[in-house]
């Protein structure tokens, strides 16, 4: 993605279900746990670079002895900063009292993150600031352990002051109007009333208060939790959570927007936002490994016992999408795939583009992240020449010379690395003239690929979001290659809404899309229509967040896709291009063809999962018209 937008975090649950000894007899270290925690979470290090943090629980300790440890930071390389800080304990204390490295309760009383149950966050802060406050997990501490509750998660929600004021309500004083302190309080709130109804119920039966802790521990509902405490969420989560006397629970939400994976064995229970870091971190089978079923929770009980479990009612299936165009790690077997897929399906209207040219077209890709489509590509376009040149010799059935045929033969597909993204730029430069003149220069470019006034480039990107980065950097940069045109490709469909599951896509003006289509209404002296679905918007604040409808639809309705396309060319050409530019965008049928099994496509087509979806897509709108330059959530 030429534009960098921010998205989905990432999670890590590692449950080990034998004792702490029985790890270091088999892999030889007491550490098994943190160094796969570890593992996944570099794994996953494209979900997450401004923060990151663990938490660690301990069973069975001693009251007195910290059982709970936890660790985050904001740091610039943030996984590392943790991880560095507990090799640092852990070499100092092996120096110290090497001894005891072999007794398996000496390190549970004194080395921190030596526990059976851990949890590992990676940010990515579509909102907020980038500290360590900001930082997953969080913890609700409480004296007894089953009351205490960690949580750690990658979500969005709509409908977050609702859900605040319900809190009010309740009689709470929240220190935050945040998603993340408002799903804290609220499955904390259920948690505690919990335990209220086991400690009057055990009471009623003569247990003792110490003989009632241990009880509760083993009999709490946690279903029943989650299923009252995310009634009324609305919005993309995947929530995973620990409570203090050894449970655990993921659960996702009710569409599957957000992403979650699963493998558990006799030894242990892996959970993570996505598939191959867990297939990678314990060389796995591909099947051996499962995806966490929407409207579902997985609880890991303490005493071993694992279940996957429905929490709430069901909603149609929209898996994110992005997730497979972008976001997750592309050397999953599937997305692999996916993308190589959506690279073939745009190549017919490349082709048609470059008037099937392929002696003076070259075919390349921006950014990095776009490499993998481009193979699709590759392979359908030296797949159509191949054709073109097997129709040609049945076509002229042995009439054709061995010069024809070497003719023939000699027109071969062009690929080549053209943009190369260099290390990001830093500069005490703050002026935004000489500033921009050093952004132009994030990408460099191979000279003596292109004929000059001759050929055509083609460059595929996976999406375009804003156009800005094309505009600012990109387009200079290939345009001093001196090709008679540049054909960008996106192999992803236009971006005409904002996202509010989790992907820093939140302000419609920000659109390059968008701003085609406003541009055309102006144009085309259709500009009432601007006020026309302002009015409409307007109207809906005051109506229940389920009868809410998707008004921005009909600021697209007047144009055809092509049409937008032709005016995103316009406004994302550079002033002073000596190349025509020309842009072309993925169908949403072929994008439902690529990923059949993720069909959450809200950005492309407006069509949201969930009934906020709406409110928020409006609000945007309205934020717009009313000149005003903050999120719609």
């Amino acid at each position: 993605m030429s534009d960098a937008i921010k998205h989905e975090c990432g999670i890590a649950l590692i449950r080990l279900l034998k004792p702490i000894d029985y790890y270091l007899k088999k892999y030889n270290t007491p550490f098994y746990g943190i160094n796969k925690l570890c593992l996944l979470m570099e794994k996953q290090y494209n979900r997450g670079q401004d923060g990151a943090g663990i938490a660690s629980i301990k069973f069975d300790l001693e009251p007195g002895t910290r059982y709970i440890s936890r660790l985050r930071s904001a740091a610039a390389s943030p996984i590392k900063d943790i991880f560095d800080s507990i090799t640092e304990e852990i070499d100092l204390k092996r120096k110290k009292y090497g001894e005891h490295f072999n007794d398996v309760e000496w390190l549970k009383n004194n080395i921190n993150f030596c526990g059976e149950l851990l949890l590992g966050h990676l940010r990515y802060g579509t909102y907020g600031t980038n500290t360590i406050s900001a930082c997953h997990p969080v913890k609700r501490e409480n004296n007894w352990p089953s009351r205490t509750l960690i949580l750690a998660g990658n979500f969005n929600l709509t409908n977050v002051n609702e859900l605040f004021e319900i809190l009010i309500n309740i009689g709470q004083h929240p220190e935050d109007m945040t998603d993340t302190i408002t799903m804290l309080e609220k499955i904390g709130h259920f948690l505690d009333d919990a335990n209220e109804e086991l400690v009057r119920e055990y009471k009623i039966r003569g247990y003792s208060s110490k003989e009632i802790s241990s009880l509760i521990a083993k009999n709490i509902n946690i279903l029943k939790i989650l299923e009252e405490a995310c009634k009324k969420w609305d919005g993309g989560y995947v929530i995973s959570g620990l409570i203090g006397h050894g449970d655990a629970f993921v659960f996702r939400d009710p569409a599957g927007i957000r992403p979650a994976y699963y493998y558990k064995d006799e030894e242990v229970v892996v959970v993570a936002s996505e598939r191959s870091p867990i297939q990678t971190a314990f060389n796995l089978k591909l099947d051996s490994i499962k995806e966490l079923t929407p409207a579902h929770a997985l609880i890991i009980r303490k005493s071993g016992k694992i279940s996957e479990e429905p929490f709430i009612k069901s909603l149609p299936r929209k898996a994110c999408s992005f997730e497979r165009i972008y976001f997750s790690r592309g050397s999953d077997y599937d997305i692999y795939r996916e993308r190589k897929q959506l690279g073939r399906l745009i190549t017919p209207k490349v082709l048609k583009e470059v008037n099937y040219d392929l002696k003076n077209t070259v075919f390349s890709y921006i950014p990095n992240t776009a490499e993998v489509c481009f193979y699709g590509m590759t392979s359908a376009v030296t797949d159509y020449c191949n054709e073109n040149i097997r129709s040609i010799i049945q076509k002229e059935n042995g009439k054709l010379s061995q010069e024809d045929i070497n003719q023939l033969f000699s027109v071969k597909p062009r690929f080549e690395k053209i943009a190369v993204k260099d290390v990001k730029l830093r500069t005490f430069i703050t002026d935004d003239i000489h500033r921009g003149d050093l952004v132009a220069h994030v990408y460099d470019i191979t000279y003596g690929t292109i004929n000059t006034g001759v050929d055509t480039l083609v460059a595929i990107d996976d999406s375009i979001v804003r156009g800005t980065t094309l505009k600012n950097s990109i387009l200079k940069i290939l345009d001093r290659l001196g090709a008679l045109k540049i054909v960008i490709v996106s192999s992803a469909p236009q971006i005409r809404y904002p996202d509010c599951y989790g992907i820093d896509m939140a302000k419609l003006g920000d659109f390059i899309a968008f701003k085609a289509a406003i541009e055309l209404l102006k144009e085309t002296g259709n500009e009432g229509l601007i006020e026309e679905v302002y009015l409409k918007a307007k109207n809906d604040e005051e109506v229940p967040t389920n009868e809410a409808v998707n008004h921005v639809k009909e600021i697209y309705k007047p144009f055809t896709a092509e049409e937008i396309s032709d005016k995103i060319s316009e406004l994302v050409s550079p002033p002073g291009m000596s190349s025509r530019v020309k842009f072309i965008f993925q169908s949403i049928d072929n994008l439902h063809k690529a990923c059949p099994d993720h069909n959450g496509d809200w950005y492309f087509t407006g069509n949201y999962p969930t009934p906020g979806g709406n409110v928020v897509v409006n609000k945007s709108f309205i934020n717009f018209v009313e000149n005003k330059d903050e999120r719609a959530y």
